[in-house]
């Protein structure tokens, strides 16, 4: 439960333990911390077995966020829906990186139809080395529109909101996790899981988590 509301909800570290500490348990922060580390692989398990497949038009954008001082960029993609499709944390924004990212998103959903990036050269590059080495299909059509990414750019909003009351991210594979965790929460709220078997849609967020951790 701790670590569902620490995902969930715009809640800092003291803000959970104060919350706790009001139920007559005593936490520290490194201890809830330590629990998203180990429990959100385990959480995104259980919940990938209920997940719908997402469109087939991708709007992909990259973003920042700051790990022990240092900004990173957080890739990140949605389909026309607005349907999380994929997040990839890089300490470099280059052709490397988008590479990584659009392999990782391609390894979990359907191959796209048509992506549609911003007008940074390197994603563009990324997309073209991709279809020539037929790691995607030359019939994916690829265009710039900064109209369309909008709403990409608006749904960075959501992660960057929640990870804005935290004390600070002090190292990649830790922000990495936290993410993770915090994609999981959006997409359960955005309905992009199955809940028919988890209680249906009368089911009450709590339910819900309850129902996927207790299969």
């Amino acid at each position: 439960m701790c670590v569902r509301w620490y995902l969930s909800f715009k809640l800092s570290y003291r803000d959970l333990v104060m919350m706790m500490g009001e139920r007559g348990i005593g936490l520290a922060h490194t201890t809830i911390l330590r629990w998203v580390q180990h429990y959100t692989p385990e959480f995104e398990k259980r919940w990938q077995r209920y997940a719908r497949p997402v469109g087939g038009s991708w709007r992909c954008d990259e973003t920042y966020i700051k790990v022990k001082g240092n900004w990173m960029y957080l890739y990140r993609a949605v389909d026309k829906a607005g349907q999380t499709v994929d997040f990839y944390l890089s300490r470099q924004r280059d052709v490397a990186a988008a590479k990584a990212f659009l392999r990782k998103a391609m390894s979990q959903q359907r191959t796209p139809t048509k992506i549609t990036l911003d007008a940074y050269a390197a994603s563009h590059r990324a997309v073209a080395d991709l279809k020539a080495s037929g790691e995607l299909p030359q019939r994916v059509l690829v265009r710039s529109s900064k109209y369309l990414n909008n709403l990409i750019e608006q749904d960075h909003r959501r992660v960057k909101h929640r990870l804005g009351p935290m004390l600070g991210l002090k190292g990649f594979r830790t922000a990495a996790v936290v993410i993770r965790g915090v994609e999981l929460a959006e997409k359960i709220k955005k309905g992009q899981f199955k809940t028919g078997k988890l209680g249906g849609r009368m089911a009450t967020l709590p339910e819900l988590w309850r129902a996927a951790l207790a299969v």
